[in-house]
């Protein structure tokens, strides 16, 4: 017994030091993200008897037994009644991965220090990590009530993805919005607080619900910026009523990156006209915003306003020079760059296009660099060489070889070798025999090779594997309309696309269209024209000018064709009706 307690007495000097030491407190990543390492205990209640069990817990723990780390640690922290033992306790137990034997530490802590926040916050985050969210209204309350008035907002902005991992959505949902009762009655609180409700809301399927919070949040302040975020995450969502909201919230100007994402939002939807409002409202007020350059370049370059792209190109250069990530930079440039040669190239100028090209070594974007290396190829006549080198890209995947595939598809179609590219679509659709987007191109390329029965064949095969493809309800109703048969057919498989996406332009367009061949031409008109507005399209505007000319309007049909030459001037749709109807714009 002498000589056990000399040994004590010994350690007491030479690992006094180094108990506490921050690199023999590591815990997991997952420990580590509830509270960093505890600090030395400074106590002068710590006994030899109790450093000796500290230190034990700590060389257990370190040592391959984790369980006697454990038990060792947690009863030094009821002896002693310290905090940060039983959060040590708890740490030993998330390291090796004991959910429960952690939160009966954290459960001890709490019970021992009913006031400490950390307590109860260990507590609370280790349930939800067990998924028993059921048991954390209480304490969420008390963290809520624990939590600095400073502090609060951050605290309730961090709530949805607290509970992110949720099994139960709606629960988690239910849970938090009983736990900020109080808050949403708090002035200062009670906008990111409803902004929060509506994101949980929406993470468990309610949309309608995730509106009304927004609604509350913007009633509440109409310039908050996190409702502006809640409803802009809503319209991504096809919650049309979201945009309500957003026009109110994002009439202020001093939130570039709310309006970026609007725009974003806006170009998933075929709303590029809109979309560059938003970006050309952020050029105004911050010209220093590169994504804003970036999203006016490609729309000008798309709608083939050229002088105008190279201009928007060069200030997106000077723009990206500011920024300070060197990753980000670096993604930048290579869109500028991408850009800069397809404007040189849309310009005749190959030479420019590959010294553009050249300047790209981003390895990630090799496949876009060479890709455009073989559109100039193929616009110079070399269409063998062009093919050439996408095949010659290295291809390690199968994703890579998609990708591969993809390009020389697009590159055949741009060239309208329909026939070549039909056969490039059957091998990418060999690797990915259950892609329904690989299936609707091949569709289009079969009816682009005269295939029309196929075509409609694999349609109606997309619409029954997926019934909400509204593209393919377009595309056939599109084609039975351009060839005049089975015309209130293809009038119900467009209002069905129509209504599975709401306002897109070319399915407005399609609609005008059959309208048309249905004798409707005062209402073809106001859909074409509505369509036009949203997207200047080349085949929308041929459409127009269609419509126009058979009403007898000869000057409109005119200025309507000759903008569609000014956006595409070889488009097929284009020369075949100028050629039909013998006009020369």
């Amino acid at each position: 017994m002498a000589l056990l307690q000399s040994f004590r007495n010994a350690v007491l000097v030479t690992v006094a030091a180094v108990i506490f030491h921050p690199a023999l407190a590591q815990t997991s990543g997952r420990a580590r993200a509830l509270k960093p390492p505890p600090p030395a205990v400074e106590s002068s209640d710590l006994d030899a008897e109790l450093f000796y069990q500290i230190f034990l817990g700590e060389v257990s723990a370190q040592s391959g037994d984790p369980g006697a780390g454990y038990a060792f640690t947690l009863e030094a922290a009821r002896r002693s009644g310290d905090g940060r033992l039983y959060q040590r306790a708890a740490d030993i137990a998330l390291q090796s991965r004991s959910g429960d034997y952690a939160l009966a530490a954290a459960r001890a802590w709490k019970e021992a220090l009913p006031d400490s926040r950390e307590a109860n916050r260990y507590v609370l985050q280790i349930l939800i990590a067990l998924n028993r969210i059921g048991e954390t209204p209480d304490l969420l309350r008390q963290e809520l009530a624990l939590t600095p008035a400073t502090s609060r907002t951050t605290l309730l902005a961090a709530l949805p993805q607290m509970y992110g991992r949720a099994s139960d959505k709606a629960l988690a949902a239910k849970v938090v919005e009983s736990a900020l009762s109080s808050e949403i009655s708090h002035p200062a609180n009670a906008p990111i607080a409803w902004t929060s409700i509506g994101r949980m809301r929406l993470a468990a399927g309610d949309k309608q619900g995730a509106l009304d919070a927004a609604r509350k949040a913007q009633g509440l302040d109409k310039t908050s910026e996190s409702a502006a975020q809640l409803a802009l995450e809503l319209l991504d969502e096809d919650v049309a009523d979201a945009e309500m909201l957003i026009s109110t919230l994002l009439a202020s100007p001093n939130a570039p990156e709310l309006h970026i994402a609007y725009a974003r939002i806006l170009l998933g939807l075929q709303r590029f006209t809109e979309a560059g409002r938003q970006a050309e409202l952020v050029i105004r007020n911050r010209p220093d915003v590169p994504e804003a350059w970036l999203i006016l370049t490609t729309l000008q370059v798309q709608n083939n306003r050229i002088a105008e792209a190279e201009v928007s190109a060069q200030r997106l250069l000077e723009a990206l020079t500011g920024v300070a990530s060197a990753d980000v930079r670096q993604r930048g440039l290579t869109q500028a760059y991408l850009l800069q040669a397809q404007i040189a190239e849309k310009k005749g100028d190959f030479a420019a296009a590959e010294s553009w090209l050249g300047r790209i070594d981003n390895a990630s974007e090799v496949i876009s660099a060479q890709s455009r290396r073989a559109s100039l190829l193929a616009r110079q006549g070399k269409i063998t060489q062009a093919r050439e080198l996408l095949r010659k890209l290295p291809a390690s995947t199968d994703q890579d070889r998609r990708m591969k595939l993809l390009a020389e598809v697009q590159l055949l179609r741009d060239l309208r070798h329909y026939e070549d590219a039909y056969k490039v679509q059957l091998e990418l659709e060999a690797l990915s025999p259950d892609d329904v987007d690989f299936l609707y191109d091949k569709a289009m390329l079969a009816g682009k090779t005269g295939r029309v029965e196929l075509m409609e064949q694999l349609l109606e095969q997309i619409i029954r594997r997926k019934p909400d493809h509204y593209n393919a309800y377009n595309a056939l109703g599109y084609s039975l309309a351009d060839r005049g048969q089975r015309l209130d057919e293809a009038k119900r498989l467009i209002l069905k696309a129509l209504e599975l996406a709401p306002g897109d332009p070319f399915i407005t367009d399609s609609l005008g269209w059959v309208e048309f061949r249905l004798g409707n031409k005062a209402g073809a008109r106001r859909h074409l024209e509505d369509a036009f507005a949203k997207r200047p399209d080349v085949e929308i505007a041929t459409h127009l000018g269609e419509v126009l000319w058979s009403l007898g309007e000869k000057d409109a049909a005119l200025n309507a064709w000759r903008e569609a030459q000014r956006l595409a001037p070889d488009n097929e749709v284009l020369k075949e009706t100028l050629e039909r109807l013998g006009v020369k714009p």
